[in-house]
């Protein structure tokens, strides 16, 4: 995410953004120097993305994760969720999942995800076919697809699908505990030959989540 974008969503926490000047929101984020035209520029970007959004009120504020709607959508608050999207798997050090790194919003309706709440959901972004052969919920991962993770399950079972966290990377794996051999499997499921990876159980990874839907791309 640009800087700019990033201090624009610090300062909607404090401030309604519609209430300011695209040049008051330059000063406020320290950039006087630069040209208002840029500050709206980035503050479309960031409604573009979801992650900015003008509430009933007429205040523009950041978007969250739980229940949302879209406008004339002609569905209801409960039906449609908004799922922080914070990059994608097999990409990018594991300071991704923080808050200010948030790459976009997926709307997706609660059936798809077969939940009642977003609490604690967030989607990555399936890079690479190492996991086209697992399914979650009957539906396999394949590569640009949205896999929607459960960050409260973060004590995985053995054959969970996991997003694992592994010299600072972010990986989608089948969460294998072989106990006569005393280690952790992070086993790919491919059409293709990946190798998996063996942990011991007190080596230094974590968990980061338990997948447990996949949002398909639209194939064309």
């Amino acid at each position: 995410m640009h800087p700019i974008q990033r201090q624009l969503l610090e300062l909607a926490k404090h401030v309604n953004l519609a209430r300011l000047t695209l040049r008051e929101m330059a000063v406020r984020i320290g950039l006087t120097d630069e040209s208002p035209q840029k500050v709206k520029h980035h503050l479309q970007q960031l409604q573009k993305k979801g992650l900015l959004t003008v509430n009933r009120e007429g205040e523009m504020v950041r978007a969250t994760a739980e229940p949302s709607f879209a406008a004339n959508s002609g569905m209801t608050e409960e039906a449609l969720f908004a799922i922080p999207i914070v990059g994608a798997a097999n990409c990018g050090p594991a300071t991704l999942y923080a808050d200010e790194n948030l790459e976009g919003i997926l709307r997706v309706s609660r059936r798809l995800v077969q939940r009642t709440s977003p609490r604690g959901l967030y989607a990555l972004k399936a890079d690479g076919a190492s996991m086209n052969r697992a399914r979650i919920a009957g539906r396999n991962i394949e590569d640009g697809d949205y896999v929607v993770v459960d960050s409260n399950a973060r004590a995985p079972q053995h054959n969970d699908v996991v997003v694992a966290i592994i010299d600072e990377k972010a990986t989608i794996k089948r969460f294998i505990v072989d106990t006569q051999n005393d280690q952790i499997v992070l086993q790919a499921e491919s059409s293709f030959d990946y190798e998996p990876i063996h942990l011991h159980p007190e080596d230094d990874f974590s968990i980061s989540g338990k997948a447990i839907a996949v949002i398909k791309r639209a194939r064309s």
